[in-house]
């Protein structure tokens, strides 16, 4: 049997992969429903609900640039508040904005276990990180989470053009950082964009499942979390 090919090469999804997203809009959500009395009693996760329907489907606008982003933040707000506040102004949508982003500042954190992982990938492996979000954000993102040296390549779909599951933007990633399809491992929470992004242009994935969700493809490693460490370095050799 032929030996395997050696894996030198890990990237990663940012968001619910490193950055916790889901704890964090939730607590922050929590945050400023509090401070709103229109909002009080409402329960945080249907707030959450719809903040995410609300994101799925104006953030890929943005990405794409079919909307701004500030008017992709306004919409997002403005609708969020709509079935509490009918009759809701485009100030009081931005005002409510500019409180929600406040308290994300305070809010953020990354994925348990991302840092440590990171921390010992670092000297074996090239890492990247490929995600479908503005570069500047993702940028300040690692640097809050102290993951910025770490981190050899960040791509992004705002840079390339195209959102994961597009090759274009695995090929992008593999340019950078000078690495073969076949020694590299892709590790993420979304299925359509990092698992089969992945295995489209020959890249291993690996799925982040933190949910509880039903694996498409039995044959797919998965993870649950990313510790115990020594448990989830088994999955990337």
């Amino acid at each position: 049997m032929p030996a395997a090919t050696p894996i030198t090469t890990i990237l990663f999804d940012l968001d619910d992969t490193l950055f916790d997203h889901i704890g964090t809009a939730w607590a922050t959500l929590a945050a400023t429903a509090a401070g709103r009395a229109t909002l009080r009693g409402v329960p945080v996760e249907d707030l959450y609900r719809r903040y995410s329907e609300l994101l799925e489907e104006l953030h890929p606008q943005v990405m794409t640039g079919r909307i701004s982003y500030q008017e992709a933040r306004q919409q997002r707000f403005a609708r969020l508040l709509a079935p509490y506040e009918p009759a809701v102004s485009a100030e009081a949508a931005n005002e409510f904005a500019r409180q929600y982003y406040g308290h994300y500042q305070q809010q953020r954190r990354p994925v348990a276990g991302a840092l440590a992982l990171l921390k010992a990938l670092k000297p074996e492996y090239k890492i990247g990180v490929v995600t479908n979000n503005r570069l500047a954000e993702q940028q300040e993102k690692l640097r809050h989470l102290g993951m910025s040296a770490l981190v050899d390549a960040l791509v992004t779909s705002e840079e390339v053009g195209v959102l994961k599951p597009d090759a274009r933007i695995y090929q992008v990633a593999l340019a950078r950082l000078g690495s073969e399809a076949a020694q590299t491992v892709m590790v993420g929470d979304n299925w359509t964009a990092d698992v089969v992004g992945a295995l489209a242009v020959g890249i291993r994935p690996v799925w982040l499942n933190r949910t509880g969700a039903v694996r498409p493809l039995p044959q797919v490693a998965e993870l649950t979390s990313l510790e115990p460490l020594a448990d989830v370095l088994q999955h990337l050799h």
